[in-house]
């Protein structure tokens, strides 16, 4: 029963924490949530679902900085790969990501692309509608950092 909610596949969409989301937007001023509802976006611009973030329809570059914390399945690589391309074209992309350094997304997408913050503890997270689940995350989170070429230090 413990972590049931985060381990249920009923939802991919949890809340970040807002203390979290708070303490990047001083250091970023987010401009877009790019994965987000309407109900848990944390920007006043956000692309749901039904936009279709990774379409190529949706371009993130045309904002300075980008949050997003994109739904934790099978399809963190697609999140991964856009958010790197996009930092190419002159924006900052940062995400909220499981710490999973063992799977190829990491290492194809993350892994020397990006600067990685990996978390004290473990998260918890809430349901779209903002209340809290009941236990922490089963997994340790990361911040993924993607900058454009001329913002990364050598």
């Amino acid at each position: 029963m413990i972590n049931e909610a985060l381990f249920s596949s009923d939802s991919s969409e949890w809340r970040t924490p807002l203390e979290l989301f708070h303490q990047l937007d001083m250091e970023f001023s987010f401009e877009l949530d790019a994965a987000a509802t309407e109900e848990n976006a944390l920007c006043a611009c956000f692309i749901d679902k039904e936009e279709d973030a990774l379409s190529d329809k949706n371009p993130w570059h045309t904002f300075n900085s980008i949050f997003i914390n994109p739904p934790y399945g099978r399809g963190v690589k697609k999140w991964c790969e856009k958010a790197w391309k996009e930092s190419q074209k002159g924006c900052t992309v940062v995400m909220l990501l499981p710490a999973r350094t063992d799977t190829r997304w990491f290492h194809d997408w993350v892994y020397g692309r990006a600067e990685v913050r990996f978390l004290r503890g473990r998260l918890k997270f809430r349901f779209p509608d903002g209340t809290p689940i009941p236990s922490a995350a089963p997994f340790p989170s990361m911040v993924v950092v993607y900058r454009p070429p001329y913002q990364r230090s050598v």
